[in-house]
Parts: structure tokens; sequence; C-alpha cells
């Protein structure tokens, strides 16, 4: 099935392997991780992840063969989303979260397709938005959590510059803000003081936002150890790599933190 035409979200094509089974869902973006994706989902299943959330892989179009419908269904993915219109990351996450709130989750898992994260930890991020957190931060870096072979200049930009700027416009203190093995409730991301569904967030802008924003509108935020392991060898698995994109990534920090991206009509009535 084909949906477009609708604000703020990219046109894109939905394939649906099964019916809704859960209140939650885990949404994976993938563009060519062909070689990663599979043994994440492998991983997923054989912890049983598709037995508590439906598993909605997010494809930005990938060429290289590695979301094979089969293959995905034979892995417990419920449902295959493909962007058809532009975009990145912040795109497919739209598209995903535009779908599941219309099919009715009260609450959202996510995480890279590039196998690098401990997707076993998927239901822990469940847990704590049963609790009532409405943003929940998966972390390398706080007790439980782990970091293998992160590229050091990416380990110290996290930790002295990312992660404090965040955690000062959040005023709550995060440590591994550029993470986006997330939670988030229904109600953090249908806030009118929120507004995710504006063409601005094409790239990176929507991670760095929510980071920022349930906190300043009075919703609960916390953080829970998560695993991270690069590879020892060969090519680090990443979409964002040289000086071009280290320095889109400062221009978006820096936007957020400053709060450009916060939905100005609506801060005009009063609301905060």
């Amino acid at each position: 099935m084909i949906y477009g035409n609708i604000e703020g979200v990219p046109d894109f094509e939905c394939s649906e392997y099964g019916e809704k089974s859960s209140d939650y869902c885990l949404l994976i973006p993938v563009l060519n991780e062909s070689g990663r994706i599979e043994p994440q989902l492998k991983r997923a299943r054989e912890r049983g992840v598709d037995s508590y959330c439906d598993i909605i892989i997010l494809d930005g179009g990938s060429t290289d063969g590695g979301v094979r419908e089969e293959k995905l269904k034979e892995l417990g993915v419920n449902a295959l989303l493909v962007k058809l219109g532009e975009g990145r990351q912040g795109a497919q996450l739209r598209m995903g979260f535009h779908y599941a709130i219309a099919r009715g989750y009260s609450g959202f898992v996510t995480v890279d397709g590039n196998n690098k994260d401990s997707v076993e930890s998927v239901r822990d991020f469940i847990e704590k938005l049963k609790e009532g957190y409405d943003f929940v931060q998966g972390s390398r870096y706080i007790p439980g959590g782990a970091a293998e072979n992160t590229p050091v200049l990416r380990h110290l930009a996290v930790r002295l510059l990312h992660a404090p700027l965040i955690s000062k416009a959040a005023s709550f203190k995060f440590t591994d803000t550029t993470n986006a093995f997330r939670g988030y409730s229904k109600r953090y991301l249908v806030h009118p003081g929120v507004q995710i569904f504006r063409d601005v967030f094409s790239g990176y802008e929507l991670l760095a936002y929510l980071s920022v924003r349930a906190t300043q509108l009075g919703l609960k935020a916390t953080e829970i150890p998560v695993e991270r392991r690069y590879p020892k060898k060969g090519k680090t698995p990443t979409k964002i790599s040289g000086v071009k994109g280290s320095a889109q990534l400062l221009k978006i920090l820096i936007r957020a933190v400053r709060g450009e991206y916060n939905p100005k009509e609506w801060e005009r009535d009063g609301e905060v």
C-alpha cells in the first residue's frame, strides 16, 4: 500500500506481514545494511523480541538486497516501510512514527539497523515506558552499559561536546546523546509542543531535537544502560563520516540547543 500526500511525512510504501500484536513497536531505520541487519534480526528473534513488540523496518531506499521480504518475514518482522519521498534518517523516522501512531501503538523503541547495538535490551526500554517515562535514552556510558571499539574522535565528541550541551539545554544530565537506541511515549510524540511532522527534520535534526524537548515540556526522561560494539577491524558501520559529516552534526547540535527547532507558533500562544 502506498501512503502519499501526508503533511510532514515522506511518501512511502507499506507491506504488512502480520496484524498489530502489541502496544509497543521497535522501529529500525536501514539504508544499505546488507550483512548487518540480518544478524541483528536473528539476535532479536533468538531473544524473543518479536513476541512482545512488533518489529517494523524503515527502509530509506536500499539497493543492496538487504531487505528481502521473505527473509524479513522469516526473522519475525511485522511490517516493512519503504521511503519513496525525499530525506534521510529524519524522514525515515517521521515515516515510521506516523505509521506507528496511526496503527495505535502507545510506545516506540528505535535502534539503528547496523548490528552495533544490544537489541536484546529492547524490553528494558518498554518497561521504562510502562513506568510512565516519555523519553528513554540508551547509554553505553552509565553503569551496566558497554562501549567497545568506539572511534576515539566520536567518543570524545560525545563525552566532551554533544552530551554536555544537550544536557544543559534539557536541564537533565544525559551521557550518550548521539545514540539512537531510545524509547518514546506516544504522549511525547503527539504533544502539541513537539510537532515532529515537519520537513526540517530531514537528517539527524530529529534525534538532537527529541533529546532536549521532553524535559523542556515537563515530561519524564531517563537513561538506561545499553551496549554498543563497533567491529575491531574493517569499515566503521556509520552514515556519519569525514569533516563534512561532523560539521553538519555540530550545526544541528547548535540549532537544537538554541531552540531553533521548537515550534514557534505554539510558543507564541503562551504555552511555554
